[in-house]
This record gives C-alpha cells, sequence and structure tokens, in this order.
C-alpha cells in the first residue's frame, strides 16, 4: 500500500480591510489550541473544535469588531478552511468519512462529514434566542458554511432537540469537531492511497 502519509500541517494568512488573520492547523495533533480573535464565546467555540478533533489550531484575528463579529468569524472560517484544505494535500489515507449525535445537557446534536473535495453544507439549527451574550447566533452557520466551502467537505449539521442556545452552539462544534477529526484520521489499512474510485478527492 505504500508509504504512510507525511506531515499534514498548514499555515494561511488572509489580509482584507476588514480583517487581517493567520491560521495554522495540525491535523495530527493532540488537540491545543491558541485562538485569540477578540470574540469570547467564538474563542471558547474554536477550542473546543481543536480539543475534540485532536487537530492543533492556532488563530490570531484582527477584525472590524466596532462594527459587529460577522467578518472575524467569516473570515476564520475561511482561513481556517484554507488551512485545513493545504494539510490535507491529496487527502491519501483519511478515513473521509464520519458521522455522530453528540449529547450535552437536553441537547443532541448530529453531525455527519464526507471529506470528499466537494463542497456543501447542510445547516439544521433553530436557536432560542439570538444572541449568546454578545455573539449572534446566526454566526453559527456563517462560520460552518465559510469552514466547508474552503476546506472542500461536505458537512451536514442537525439539531434534533434542545433549549439552551449556548447548548446548541457548543453541541454543534462539538460534534462537528469529532466528525472532523475521525474523517481526517489516517486509516493504516490505505495509508497512501486515495478514498476513492475514482483515484482522487483533489
Amino acid at each position: 500500500m505504500g508509504e504512510t502519509a507525511g506531515r499534514r500541517d498548514a499555515s494561511v494568512e488572509r489580509g482584507t480591510s476588514e480583517t487581517k488573520i493567520r491560521v495554522r492547523v495540525d491535523l495530527d495533533g493532540t488537540g491545543r489550541a491558541n485562538v485569540r480573535t477578540g470574540v469570547g464565546f467564538f474563542d471558547h467555540m474554536l477550542e473546543q473544535l481543536a480539543r475534540h478533533s485532536l487537530i492543533d489550531i492556532t488563530v490570531e484575528a484582527n477584525g472590524d469588531l466596532h462594527i459587529d463579529d460577522h467578518h472575524t468569524v467569516e473570515d476564520t472560517g475561511i482561513a481556517l478552511g484554507q488551512a485545513i484544505r493545504q494539510a490535507l494535500g491529496e487527502r491519501r489515507g483519511i478515513r473521509r468519512y464520519a458521522s455522530l449525535d453528540l449529547a450535552m445537557d437536553e441537547c443532541l446534536t448530529r453531525a455527519a462529514v464526507d471529506v470528499s473535495g466537494r463542497p456543501f453544507l447542510v445547516f439544521d439549527a433553530k436557536f432560542s434566542r439570538d444572541k449568546i451574550g454578545t455573539f449572534d447566533t446566526e454566526l453559527v452557520r456563517e462560520f460552518f458554511q465559510a469552514l466547508a466551502i474552503n476546506a472542500g467537505i461536505t458537512l451536514h449539521i442537525k439539531n434534533l432537540y434542545g433549549g439552551n442556545a449556548h447548548h446548541i452552539a457548543e453541541t454543534c462544534f462539538k460534534a462537528v469537531a469529532r466528525v472532523l477529526g475521525d474523517a481526517v484520521a489516517i486509516d493504516p489499512r490505505q495509508a497512501n492511497l486515495v478514498p476513492s474510485t475514482k483515484g482522487t478527492l483533489a
């Protein structure tokens, strides 16, 4: 089956008139997070994404927070997705698919992913309020949309039930973390093969 996959990390810098963002990921990490976006709740969610995927994530973001959090959250998703795409390379040896139901108190959220090279997002979660602290709950979807499109993954997220907006958001991030970590993990039985009958996922 050939050699195992090499180093799988990448760094991305993204600068616009609205944000300046630096991201680094290591797909074979231990879940370490070093994130500073200026948006407290979003930092907390990115820490969950790293910890439960076992992907090391570094994010330094400076955005136009005097307007709102939108550009910072969306552009972080773009840069993070681009870094994941670069770190995956030809996607040799990955498990590719994963799905999970994740519980947190009264809340249950399902996530499924295909690390396919074909970007798509299905997001089905309704929040009980518009804000968690000062964070707009609609930005949860915006982040995952940017992440999925730029990472080149098909991502489905569905909150099955729950009432607490914080729990709904957190289960979305934790569920995505778990399935993403599982799907990008190397399967030793096909360590240097692309998991597709087409022969490519680029």
